[in-house]
C-alpha cells in the first residue's frame, strides 16, 4: 500500500529544495553582476560555422565588452559588498546541495 502523504510530503520537500537552491544561485549571478563580474564571454570565431565574424567586427565586440565592464554605477564600497555577498550566496547554495545529498544517502547516518 502506498502511503499517498508521506508521498505528497517528499514532493512538496523536493520543490521547496530545489527553488532554494536555485533561487541561492541565481540571486549570487545578480550579485556579481552588480559587483561588476559579470561573465561576458567576447565571440569567438569558428571557421566550420555558417556566420564567421571579420577581425574588425571581433575589435568592435571586444570594445563592447570592455565598455560594459567599466560602466557599472556602483561604488567600490558596494561591488566589495556584492561581491562577498555573491560567494556567500554561492557557498550557500553548495551547503545546501550537500545536505541534501546527506540526507539521502544512508551511508552518512550510520
Amino acid at each position: 500500500m502506498i502511503d499517498w502523504l508521506a508521498f505528497v510530503e517528499v514532493l512538496i520537500a523536493a520543490l521547496v529544495g530545489a527553488a532554494v537552491v536555485v533561487s541561492l544561485y541565481a540571486l549570487g549571478l545578480r550579485l556579481l553582476a552588480v559587483a561588476g563580474r559579470t561573465p561576458f564571454v567576447p565571440p569567438v570565431a569558428y571557421d566550420e560555422a555558417i556566420t564567421v565574424l571579420s577581425p574588425k567586427q571581433m575589435k568592435r565586440e571586444a570594445k563592447k565588452v570592455k565598455k560594459a565592464r567599466k560602466g557599472n554605477p556602483y561604488s567600490p564600497v558596494v561591488k566589495r559588498i556584492a561581491l562577498i555577498a555573491a560567494y556567500a550566496l554561492f557557498s550557500l547554495s553548495g551547503i545546501v546541495v550537500l545536505f541534501g545529498i546527506y540526507l539521502i544517502v544512508p551511508y552518512f547516518h550510520g
